[in-house]
């Protein structure tokens, strides 16, 4: 059984044998005050007229109870003569409503005003961040991280830790902040040791993500850590080809171009990154490329070059771009 399982299975009380009045302080008999809370007890306090030198017979009884939620009745939850009572597992976040009868050895019987208190949040625990890591939510991963309150090995039902999850899904948290653009979470994970190098199934890494995300801040700040602006996945594609491919953002593809990234590089089909352009009709980046020195003569495995692409699919426009690059270069 869980632990949480086992702490909701019964209501459980906790009462203090230790008088709170040892100082000799007289103060009104019954009066409730909220002591110590967490998100799952609240600790309630009273006073009592008689010492604990006084013969039991002279003892006043206190009776504890708690509103039923929803209604107007009350249940007995503590009956004796101690002047502490925690009721336990209670839910987080949520107001109760006590009060204190007490009964005199006469008999006579007298209610006090109720009281009201609330228990706390709960804190992050290991659910929290096994649900973070299945629901690729690195926010919300960075926040149980920062709360401290969990260890981060702990294990699930089947003993696998969020580590083994994340793992076996074949990308890490800095990669899922890379692509949506937390530049607070991506420094965060790098200060607890996330690595650049580490690589998805497809051999992507951070820096690749990052580019599918299109957020320069996050870009400039991985190039300016150290990241290899060139680096390749499993088929030997580089950011600078994934934007070509996706987006055609120019401002993604200057910025990866400055930080030393080859406009010529070839896949394992000896695509570049130009031919990956013209194939997706971004043509502000073929001209952008054209001007960095992307040559549009070079050939992949099959023979075919950009401009014999861009003929092929009619791109008139990427046509002229390309003779014209070619007219001036041969000026």
């Amino acid at each position: 059984m869980e632990i949480d399982q086992m702490l909701h299975s019964s209501v459980l009380v906790h009462v203090s044998k230790t008088p709170l009045n040892t100082l000799g302080v007289q103060q009104q008999s019954g009066v409730l005050t909220v002591g110590q809370m967490s998100h799952h007890s609240i600790e309630l306090t009273w006073t009592r007229e008689h010492g604990w030198a006084d013969p039991p017979d002279q003892w006043t009884c206190f009776t504890l109870e708690q509103k039923n939620a929803g209604k107007n009745s009350y249940r007995e939850i503590y009956k004796g003569y101690s002047t502490c009572f925690t009721v336990e597992n209670l839910e987080p976040k949520t107001t109760y409503t006590f009060r204190l009868k007490d009964t005199w050895p006469s008999g006579q019987q007298r209610y006090y005003p109720s009281i009201s208190a609330s228990t706390e949040k709960e804190p992050l625990n290991g659910r929290n961040l096994h649900n973070a890591v299945l629901r690729n939510d690195e926010v919300e991963l960075c926040q149980v991280l920062q709360s401290r309150t969990v260890i981060v090995d702990v294990p699930d039902k089947l003993d696998f830790t969020p580590l083994m999850i994340a793992v076996s899904r074949g990308f890490t948290s800095l990669m899922l902040a890379c692509f949506h653009g937390h530049l607070d979470v991506v420094k965060f994970l790098r200060s607890c040791g996330a690595s650049w190098t580490s690589r998805d199934r497809s051999g992507c890494c951070a820096l690749h993500w990052a580019t599918v995300g299109g957020h320069l801040p996050i870009l400039q700040y991985l190039i300016q850590d150290g990241c290899e602006a060139d680096v390749q996945d499993s088929d030997l594609w580089t950011p600078l080809m994934i934007v070509s491919l996706m987006s055609g953002d120019t401002a993604v593809a200057s910025l990866l171009i400055s930080a030393g990234a080859d406009v010529n590089v070839k896949d394992k089909d000896g695509k570049t990154p130009l031919m990956v352009a013209v194939l997706n009709n971004h043509k502000h980046l073929v001209k952008m490329l054209l001007e960095k020195g992307a040559d549009p003569n070079i050939q992949n495995k099959l023979g075919v070059s950009a401009l014999d692409m861009a003929k092929a699919f009619n791109r008139e426009k990427i046509i002229s771009l390309v003779l014209d690059e070619e007219s001036e270069m041969s000026d």
